[in-house]
């Protein structure tokens, strides 16, 4: 597995993990059961900690990554993901809050300090500024990332079944290698 240590610290994994070989995570990451993590993911958990929850599914691509520690930011900006959270291909996410049933479109940056709280859909392409707050229940798009509608009782449904389609997928690769 592409797992790493920093300063001796190492990624927590818990069952039912997926982690694709070409992934790379360093250091202070916890990943919480049935989470994936898919071709060419880079995580580092170096000056900060990452916080991947139950379901999650990171996809191919993506860049996770944290703000340090300072005077001024004594405790920087951790990286917390949320349960039943899709982040689609080739996004950023930097030292951000994201609640739980959130879909992160292809392409996205989440930036330093936002929060992004539950049932909550990111275009593709969007860009959230730093220390912005997404509420709950809206369709968020454009850079920088506007509050666009309310969620359509489908999407709000597709978010949880986004989540569980990862986790179909992550178990059909599991299978494959034993």
């Amino acid at each position: 597995m592409p797992i790493h240590a920093y300063k001796g610290i190492t990624p927590s994994i818990a069952s039912g993990v997926f982690i694709e070989d070409s992934a790379v995570l360093y250091g202070d990451i916890t990943l919480a059961n049935d989470v994936s993590i898919w071709p060419l993911v880079a995580a580092r958990g170096d000056v900060n900690h990452i916080h991947i929850g139950a379901r999650s599914n990171i996809q191919d691509g993506t860049i996770l990554h944290v703000t340090r520690k300072s005077p001024s930011l004594p405790d920087g900006f951790p990286l917390i993901i949320g349960e039943d959270v899709t982040v689609g291909h080739q996004c950023m996410l930097h030292g951000c809050i994201l609640g739980n049933r959130i879909l992160v479109g292809m392409g996205s940056v989440v930036m330093d300090g936002v929060v992004v709280e539950d049932d909550v859909f990111i275009g593709a392409g969007s860009v959230v500024p730093p220390n912005k707050v997404l509420k709950s229940g809206y369709l968020y798009v454009g850079n920088p990332a506007k509050q666009a509608r309310p969620l359509k009782p489908s999407e709000s449904a597709f978010l949880t079944q986004s989540a569980q389609n990862y986790v179909a997928l992550k178990d059909e690769y599991l299978a494959m290698l034993k």
